[in-house]
């Protein structure tokens, strides 16, 4: 015989969280607007910059995110998020997300997320589809944090699958493939003693002129390449606060002056 007890608990599924945004943004603001479900997305008055909202707070297994973002012809539009995003440990399933941005000619977008921290047991599986007109600047930024050190945190299982595809007038410009776990590589070769990553990608007509000054700012474990139309910076960190202000610098060079998101906190 079946308790009332257990017969509930086989029913039992986990929750998901499940958000969606839709934005267009032209020269004279917003053209186009949805949002739906954990995801949001607000505007500060006066200024050409969005933040993207998680609602529910950090991201687990199962749970999915997908962000579309479209900047018109001569628009300026830079997207960052409230604040850092927490993917925590995983029954299962990997936290999906899928970001499809899309420039127009002499249009400029900044991907500007705060840091991904993730957990112990983490399990995210993200991809970034960039559509860019020619003629169009695009700057994008990704940064991993390994768990937070003031809190004593170590991660000994972990699972990352971030993809990008980044086409220029339909020809493939860059693509992304980083892919680790369930430990975390820590060879000389590869994090070593690293406990905070990030990768800038800049694509822009004056982009050797914005590289200039990313020589002074980038450590000796840091890198940067220029070549086919495009920058790639690799940067590292004994932990994510120092990471982040060094990302501040390398992000006002390759933004052509214009400082990081207000909503950064150090």
């Amino acid at each position: 015989m079946t308790s009332v007890a257990s017969a509930s608990f086989t029913r039992f599924h986990a929750q998901r969280s499940v958000g969606e945004v839709k934005l267009g943004f032209g020269p004279r603001g917003v053209t186009v607007f949805r949002e739906a479900g954990s995801a949001k997305l607000r505007l500060p008055k006066g200024a050409n910059e969005a933040i993207l909202i998680n609602t529910s707070g950090g991201l687990a297994g199962g749970d999915r995110q997908q962000i579309e973002i479209s900047v018109e012809e001569a628009a300026s539009l830079a997207i960052t998020t409230q604040a850092a995003e927490r993917v925590y440990r995983s029954l299962g399933p990997a936290a999906e997300i899928q970001n499809h941005l899309k420039v127009a000619k002499g249009a400029s977008l900044s991907w500007l997320p705060q840091e991904t921290i993730l957990f112990e047991g983490a399990a995210l599986a993200r991809q970034m589809t960039v559509e860019l007109e020619e003629g169009a600047s695009f700057l994008a930024l990704e940064s991993f944090v390994f768990g937070r050190i003031a809190m004593g945190e170590t991660l000994n299982t972990v699972h990352v699958r971030d993809r990008w595809d980044v086409k220029q007038s339909g020809k493939l410009m860059h693509a992304e493939r980083l892919a680790f776990g369930p430990q975390l590589p820590r060879g000389k070769a590869a994090l070593g003693d690293a406990q905070a990553i990030a990768t800038l990608l800049c694509i822009a007509p004056d982009l050797e002129q914005r590289a200039k000054a990313l020589p002074q700012i980038l450590g000796e474990q840091d890198g940067f390449s220029l070549w086919n139309g495009k920058g790639v910076a690799r940067l590292v960190s004994d932990d994510g606060y120092s990471l982040k202000k060094k990302l501040a610098r390398a992000v006002a060079a390759l933004s052509g002056g214009k400082p990081v998101p207000h909503i950064w906190a150090f």
